[in-house]
This record gives structure tokens, sequence and C-alpha cells, in this order.
């Protein structure tokens, strides 16, 4: 009954996509057939704190950041989030999967198990299941495919976008509807030489204007086949509508609807003997994934005749997630319990921002912002015995949460704008309730405090900016630690970075950053008799360098490189003094790009040093694998692409190979699979892509 159902749900989703799709075709038809239709300028406006994401907008952003755009996206052949994000200096991906579901990423330093301490957005709408109370991205709802650009921005910006951003912003910005009426159609073939599975990431896109006020676009993404290595069996369905309205020439009212389901087999860890035998084998055959949410966004957008602006930002959720595995640490031999973590999450939120200027006196522009948010989550665990049926459920617990916040902030602009100042101050309150539905025990968990910023950007000359910034951030106590009681406190950080952009010739540029992140009341997990204490005091500091040269003796050649130094020590605790876990002091990026007619050639290289898998700086590996020293490594792309027209129609191919060295390289497992996790082996890359 139940693949019946599952199989009339896909069917209706599929239905509707071709319904929608032929709905906004005739729509777009008729548009072009109305002579009178015209195309209004887009409505900028930038109450939000880091504006577009554009290069223009970079050069001018007083702290560390990097813009992917869709052009280096498309040249470097980026099928995953940890491709696209290979490149950007200080952020470290890991995909537990094989086939990209499930990133965990870090930056600076900090630990990348679930991306629980950078803050990620897709269209400036949090993108995590539970942005106060679980930040852990144990779901990513996101696929490439429908990625225009992205917009990492490192070092603290606490007062503009809430707690837990320590290590930065990643806004994934999705594909724009175009001006035109367009479709886009792209298969992509990601084959393992070594394994011969297959992969295949079909996406199509219709969409454009109907008339000079209203823009449609169905993008539909999905997801099939293998990964290199066994029991790794994917569907992906990912189906996104944008609307855009303009009502009026400075209004601007979107709207979008997603709905992103995924059902999974996971390979897990491997101890290294098993590693060692045959690094692309399964031995966990209980462990896999499934999961599915809906998502809705409406933003509200007005610019004012005199500057001002506001905008309006309302979302919410409703998902699922659960993961079922055998054994909870890792070994070879097989598993009597399947063990599941069921969790259903409801969230809504709604965020208004209003900025002006004062052009009396010393010229400011004021910026105030608001937001509340509501969480639900039930939160399960079960288990089943594989030879009685036996069916118990150890936990089953209840959380709600609700935050408010608001901030001010109050830029300054001296010496003819080129110094700009801004203070600013942001102020949280999080309110945590918990209730065990089996034992009828209630806690709760109120978390209060002042976030005080400082923005400092220098214009010294055309060709150099200065910047520096200071802003304490916060990371609520999160569900499942208050659960053990205990008087917890949020985990604080005092956030400091400053650094220049300089282009000392036309076609060079260099960027440098030194930060330091100290961190108060750092929560860590003693054991489960104790549970999590405010044990920590750590400290992250380092340096951040990428230099871009496009040499004028080579038209169409392009050259980046950066360089990333991290420092980390942990300065209260059991293990004070050491190293803090997966915080690896050297990691080095390399990009050549040459365009030639209608040709590309792209290559790509990324290294990381050796880092340490535990507080304890464990060198020695155990047997499960699952701690001990993660070895340095090296992985190069590379891709070529061409374009050309064949019945009017434009023709993107493009041929690649990730990992071309065939370089053997892990890191240790997450949550429940516990070892040697293999890293995606030589891989070749077909796509294909069609713009009508």
């Amino acid at each position: 009954m139940r693949k019946d159902l599952n199989w009339a749900f896909y069917a209706t989703i599929k239905l509707v996509c071709v319904f929608c799709s032929t709905i906004i075709n005739l729509s777009l038809v008729q548009a072009e057939q109305d002579p009178s239709v015209k195309t209004l300028k887009e409505v900028t406006v930038k109450a939000d704190w880091l504006g577009p994401p554009t290069p223009e907008t970079v050069k001018i952003h007083p702290g560390a950041r990097t813009v992917i755009t869709n052009k280096e996206l498309t040249e470097s052949g980026a099928r995953t989030v940890e491709d696209a994000l290979r490149n950007v200096p200080g952020v470290r991906v890991f995909d537990e999967s094989g086939t990209g579901i499930l990133p965990n990423i870090g930056i600076r330093g900090l630990s990348p198990l679930r991306s629980e301490q950078a803050l990620v957005l897709v269209d400036g709408v949090p993108v995590t299941l539970a942005p106060y109370g679980q930040t852990g991205l144990s779901l990513f709802p996101l696929t490439m495919n429908t990625i225009e650009s992205i917009d990492v921005a490192r070092g603290g910006i606490a007062v503009h976008y809430g707690p837990n951003n320590v290590g930065g912003v990643i806004n994934f910005v999705t594909k724009r509807i175009p001006t035109k009426k367009s479709m886009t159609i792209r298969e992509t073939l990601s084959l393992s030489p070594s394994t011969q599975r297959m992969l295949a990431d079909s996406y199509f896109r219709v969409g454009g204007f109907v008339n000079d006020k209203l823009g449609l676009q169905l993008q539909g993404n999905f997801i099939n086949g293998d990964a290199i290595r066994a029991h790794s069996d994917t569907q992906v369905t990912n189906i996104m509508f944008d609307a855009n309205w303009y009502p009026t020439n400075n209004i601007d009212i979107k709207a979008g609807l997603q709905y992103y389901k995924t059902k999974n087999n996971l390979p897990g860890a491997l101890t290294p003997e098993s590693y060692a035998r045959d690094r692309n084998q399964s031995t966990r055959p209980l462990d896999r994934f499934t999961g599915d949410t809906l998502r809705g966004n409406f933003v509200y957008s007005q610019s004012f005749n005199n500057g001002a602006e506001f905008s309006w930002t309302n979302f919410a959720h409703r998902s699922n997630r659960q993961f079922f595995f055998g054994n909870a640490l890792n070994a070879d031999e097989a598993s009597t319990i399947e063990r599941s973590s069921p969790r259903e999450f409801l969230v809504y939120g709604s965020e208004p921002r209003f900025s002006f200027y004062i052009n009396k006196g010393i010229k400011q522009k004021i910026s105030v912002g608001a937001r509340y948010m509501r969480e639900e989550v039930d939160y399960l665990v079960d288990a089943r015995n594989l030879s009685t049926n036996e069916f118990s459920v150890a936990r089953d617990w209840r959380f709600k949460n609700h935050a408010v916040a608001a901030y001010i902030s109050n830029t300054l602009f001296l010496l003819d704008d080129k110094l700009k100042i801004t203070p600013g101050i942001r102020r949280e309150q999080v309110y945590l309730d918990f209730r065990n539905n089996q034992a009828g025990d209630k806690k709760s968990n109120p978390t209060k405090d002042w976030l005080p910023g400082l923005d400092i950007g220098y214009q010294v000359t055309d060709a150099l900016f200065l910047f520096a910034n200071f802003h304490e951030s916060l990371r609520p106590v999160q569900f499942t630690q208050i659960t053990f009681g205990g008087d917890l406190s949020a985990e604080r950080a005092n956030n400091f970075e400053t650094g220049f952009r300089i282009n000392p010739l036309k076609n060079v540029g260099v960027n440098f950053s030194a930060f330091r992140i100290d961190f108060d009341n750092k929560l860590e997990f003693v054991n489960r008799d104790v549970g999590f204490r405010n044990l920590g005091k750590a400290r992250h500091q380092g340096v951040e360098t990428d230099f871009t040269w496009q040499p004028e003796q080579i038209r169409g050649l392009e050259l980046k490189t950066g360089y990333t130094y991290i420092d980390t020590e942990q300065r209260s605790g059991q293990f004070k003094g050491n190293e803090l876990q997966l915080a690896a002091h050297h990691q080095l990026n390399f990009w050549a790009n040459y365009r030639r007619a209608n040709w590309n050639w792209n290559v790509n290289g990324f290294f990381q040093s050796k880092s340490f898998s535990d507080g304890a700086n464990t060198v020695a590996e155990n047997e499960s694998g699952s701690v001990g020293r993660i070895p340095s490594f090296w992985v190069w792309n590379a891709q070529i692409t061409q374009n050309f027209r064949w019945d009017n129609k434009k023709i993107t191919a493009g041929l690649g190979i990730n990992n071309m060295f065939n370089h053997h390289y892990f890191f240790r497992g997450v949550d429940f699979s516990r070892g040697r996790m293999p890293a995606p082996s030589r891989t070749l890359l077909f796509t294909v892509q069609m713009d009508i």
C-alpha cells in the first residue's frame, strides 16, 4: 500500500510539473505575441545588509567575502556543494553520501559536521530545519542546478543576521526569472570508471515574464542512480516554482514554493581493514536516509524616492527526515538491530527590515530590523529487532521554540563617503521548551543577550580598500542539549577581523584578511551520564589570502590561487592546549581557466593538510577507524566546455573529470557511522545543456 501511495504521489508531482510548465509556456507565448509587452527594470532594494551578490558589492564589503558566479559554477563543472565551495578560502566540505545530498560545511576551522556552525541561506531564507533549536543540516534541500550564484561572507555579521553565524553566512541564490521566455534542459551523467556505476542529474527550467509586471518560472531537478560506492542508490526530486510581480515601479513582490524529496542508501564508514581491502564497498547494509520538505516564502520590497527602503520576508516549511542504521559504532559484522531516528519539523519566520538616510550634518544610513520565528519538532528514536520483529521506542520528545530579535545599525559616511563606520546592536530572546512524552517531565531554557558589532570600510584609493570588524555572536542551546538537565548557557564568541583588497595593476587582484574567534561557554559533550556542559573556551585564528591574475599576453586566461592558515586551541576543559577537531592548519586552492572562442578549459585543485578527528588529538588510529589523525590530500578536477548552436538552439556540452589523479583520501564518519569515510575516487562527468 505504501509503495502504491509513493508511486501515486510521484506521478501527481510530475503531472503538476507538466501542467505548470504548459501553463507558463502558453502564457509566455501569448506575451510574445503581444507587441505591447515590455519588461520593467528590476527594483533593487538594499535593506539587506549584504546587498546583491555581485563582484562590485564584494569590493566594498567591510569583511572577507567571496561570490561564486554562475559562469564560474558552469566552467568548473560543479555538480555538488563540495565542488562549488572547494575554491573559497577558509571553507571545508565533507560529503557523507558520495552523491552530494548531505554536505557538511565548516568555516575557519569550525567543525563541519552537520554544518552546525555556519548560517546557510537560500535566497536569504534560513535553510536549516530549525534555525535556532537544531542548527545541524541533517536535511540539505538544495540541488546545484537550481543555483545561480553563491555568496560566502565569512566572519561575524551577527548584528544583521542573528545567531549561529560565528563562521559566516553562505547564501545560495537560485536562478532568477529571465526577462524573456526561455527554456533550459540539462543532463549530467557521473560515471565511475572503476565501479561502472552511474548517477544521472536531470534538470529543466521554463520561465519568463508574462507581461511587463509578472514573471513566472518552474524548475525541476531529478537525481537518480548510484555513486561510486556500493549501497549508494540515490533518488532526489527538487521542484521549485517562483513568481515575481512588479505592481508599481518601486514595489517588488517575490513568492516561491519548493518541494524536495530524497531517498538514499548510505554506504557508511569503513574500518581500516575493510578500507584497505576495498574502499568502494559498503559494510552497512541497513544504513539509509529519507527526507522531504515543503517550503514557501513571500518577500515584499519597496523603495522610496528619498532613498528609504523596506523589505518584509516571510517563510515557512514542514519537513521530515529519518535515518536508518545498524551498528551504532562501525563494525564489519552484520547488525541484528535496525535503529531509526525520525524527525518532524514545523517552522515559521517573519523578518521586516527598513533603512533610511539622514543627510543633515554627517550623512548617515540607519537600518532597523526584527525577526520572529516559531519552531516545533517531534523527535523520536526507535529500534526493531530483525530476528523477532520486536519494535521499541527509546525516545519520544517534543520541542517548541520561539525566538524574537531586533537590531539597529547606523552607517556614518565620512571623507566624501570613502570611510564608512557602522556600529550596531542586536537583541536576541530565545525560549526553548522540552517535553518528554514518555516520562512526562518538562524543561525550559531561555537565552537572552545583546550582540554588539562594528564594521569599518575605507576606500583609500580606487585600487585599495581597507576593512575591519568586530561582532559578538551566539549559538543558542540546542534542543537535544537540554535533555540531559543542568543549567546550560548559549555558546558565545567574539569575532575580530581585519584585511584589505588591492588591485596594484588593472589585471591583478589581491585579498587578505586576518581573523580571530574567541569562544566562551563552548558546549561540549562529556559522557552519557553527565551530558553537555559549558566547559569551554576555544580560540580560532588565522589568515586568508587569494590572488587573481589575468595575463595581458594571453587573452582569455584567468588564474586564481588562495591560501588559508588556521590555528586553533582548546583553552579550557579536559583537553586544554590541544587543537580542535577537524581543524586543518593549511588549505590551498588553485584555479586556471582559459576561454577561446566557443571553447573553455578549466583546471582547479584543492589541498587540505592533516587534522585530528577528536579533542584528545589522537594520532594512532583505533580498530574501528573512528579516531585517529586524518591525512592530508590533494584533489584536482578539470573540465572542457564548448558552446555552439544547433537548429537555432544554444547548446553547451562539457566533459569533466573529478579527482583526475584518483587520489585516495578519507575523513572520519558522521553521527552513527564512525570510521573511515572514503571520498569519491576518479569520476567522469558528461554534461549537455540546451537553451531554447
